[in-house]
């Protein structure tokens, strides 16, 4: 058998109600992270995902967690992305708690339920920044919107229900002069004082089927607005999740563990 040319990388592959991310121990790694990262998350000549968790050694946490977007962008933090890193560090140190240091600062995961491979956390993801009510008019988009920041940026639009074309509408919102280093945007539909649905346009990644740090901005903004009441049931299209808001914003939620495997390159 030939010996595989270049450099092998290991990953773990997880999702957190079907947001995927590529899990990767960084120590030692050489190169560009931006561009591998897109290599490994293209979902054809890749591995796959909508973005990678690259680990490396704190002395303050468990882990540090560099954060790639599926477009080679850094981000500086994600609700599931983090809770995936916690279910792959959980499985191998079994800690009930789990410290992950990102661009946003630390992120406390607490272990709620395992059954094999499937795990549920409640993440502590700090105290949000609402920033109020925004109106972007331009030639080719109107909308008002929310300005949340969970550690990163997110526009939350409140809408009475999901109009086809949204992702065409949010794509242009998120490169708006208004948004200088880009932002995540959220359509939300109330569905109940306890309740709401969303739906998701991640920077660097575009539609994605959850969002841990969305659901979080869209639950603060509609308790902020009076639309709903703590804790909030937020529902997307890959599952639902938790938020509670008590000064400080708690993300209830699943990670799964997927595969393991290595990318050539």
């Amino acid at each position: 058998m030939n010996a595989l040319p270049g450099k092998i990388i290991p990953f773990t592959k997880a999702s957190a109600c079907g947001n995927d991310f590529l899990i990767i121990e960084g120590a030692g790694m050489s190169g560009d992270l931006s561009a591998i990262s897109r290599r490994l998350c293209d979902r054809h000549n890749g591995v796959g995902a909508d973005g990678v968790e690259w680990l490396f050694a704190d002395s303050a946490a468990d882990a540090r967690a560099q954060l790639f977007n599926a477009d080679g962008s850094e981000a500086e933090v994600s609700g599931n992305g983090t809770r995936c890193v916690a279910a792959y560090l959980h499985a191998q140190r079994e800690k009930p708690e789990i410290a992950i240091l990102t661009g946003a600062g630390l992120k406390n995961c607490r272990l709620t339920g395992r059954q094999g491979s499937e795990f549920e956390f409640e993440a502590d993801m700090g105290r949000p920044v609402v920033a109020g009510q925004s109106a972007i008019e331009t030639m080719w988009v109107r909308a008002v919107g929310t300005k949340v920041s969970m550690g990163n940026p997110h526009f939350v639009i409140f809408v009475d229900a999901f109009q086809e074309g949204w992702q065409r509408q949010a794509a242009l919102i998120a490169t708006q002069p208004a948004f200088p280093q880009g932002t995540n945007v959220e359509y939300v539909v109330v569905r109940g004082p306890n309740e709401i649905e969303i739906r998701l346009f991640e920077r660097g990644v575009g539609e994605t089927l959850s969002s841990g740090t969305g659901s979080c901005a869209s639950a603060v903004a509609a308790i902020a607005s009076q639309r709903a009441l703590s804790p909030v049931k937020v529902t997307a299209q890959g599952g639902t999740q938790i938020v509670r808001w008590e000064d400080r914003v708690y993300l209830r939620g699943p990670a799964t563990l997927i595969c393991r495997g290595e990318f050539f390159i």
